[in-house]
């Protein structure tokens, strides 16, 4: 996440993120600690995984006091080991106790979503499918979330609504067929927005092939299903498996042909990596 990006885009929800656990004042540590004093704090992986979010976990304190100076030992990407020294953090105490969870809260779950990620992606190595995260973030969240299947080794699907049509059984109900919704969508979106289309039936997968669009998902059909739908296609549209994809079930999906499959478990249901921080100290 560079600095561009992390200036223009998480900022602001970082600094949301500061107010919301610090209302007015942080009254444990300003009731123990009421002048500036120096020290330092060591940051420890307490499990295996893959780390992210290092430099918003730096952004919290720096954002409290740009004086504050992070030793990084990893970064974003590295696998970490259970009892590793992942960085030092030194500056002001008051700071260092003031954005400590925050800065954790961000820290823990990037790097389960990337450790999740890792975890899933690896079961596709060897194949032609890639793995896509979905839009099942949380509030406020998604810029981290998403990054972070990205340093887990998967890709982004749509960041918004705004990156590409993606024609659901809600809307294709709206416009009154796949047909219509993709007329439709073809007359108003600009020409480099492709056009997906969620089918359920294989009689749905021919409608969209013949409506033209450029990328079909295929969404809770079993494995036999997929191979006939991809079949059916041959090459005229890129394919999508979509729903209630984990690390589970996924090994089957690899032989069905698909060119992606995306897995919202990526993002909702990836447990946080255990990072604390230890060994706070004057210096």
């Amino acid at each position: 996440m560079n600095n561009i990006t992390m200036q223009l885009n998480a900022d602001e929800l970082i600094l949301m993120a500061l107010r919301e656990d610090i209302s007015s004042e942080d009254v444990t540590t300003n009731a123990v600690m009421q002048d500036a004093v120096a020290g330092e704090v060591s940051l420890i992986c307490k499990q295996d995984g893959i780390i992210c979010g290092m430099e918003v976990f730096s952004r919290v304190f720096t954002l409290l006091d740009e004086n504050t100076v992070i030793d990084a030992c990893v970064k974003d990407g590295d696998e970490v080991k259970k009892g590793q020294l992942m960085a030092t953090v030194k500056g002001d105490i008051r700071v260092l106790l003031s954005g400590e969870r925050v800065a954790l809260n961000y820290l823990q779950r990037m790097s389960g979503i990337a450790t999740y990620t890792h975890q899933v992606a690896s079961l596709l190595e060897g194949s032609k499918t890639t793995l896509l995260d979905t839009r099942k973030t949380t509030p406020n969240m998604r810029i981290f979330e998403k990054y972070a299947v990205k340093c887990g080794g998967g890709s982004n699907h749509r960041y918004n609504l705004s990156d590409g049509i993606l024609l659901k059984d809600n809307h294709i109900g709206a416009a009154g067929s796949i047909t219509k919704a993709v007329k439709a969508a073809k007359a108003y979106a600009p020409f480099v927005r492709k056009i997906e289309v969620e089918t359920e039936t294989l009689d749905q997968v021919r409608e969209a092939v013949e409506a033209g669009a450029d990328i079909i998902m295929l969404d809770n059909m079993d494995v036999a299903t997929m191979k006939e739908a991809v079949a059916i296609i041959a090459g005229r549209a890129q394919t999508e498996c979509s729903g209630n994809v984990t690390k589970e079930n996924i090994a089957n999906i690899i032989d069905s042909g698909v060119d992606f499959v995306s897995s919202g478990a990526l993002t909702h249901s990836a447990p946080i990596m255990d990072i604390s921080l230890k060994n706070l100290h004057a210096v």
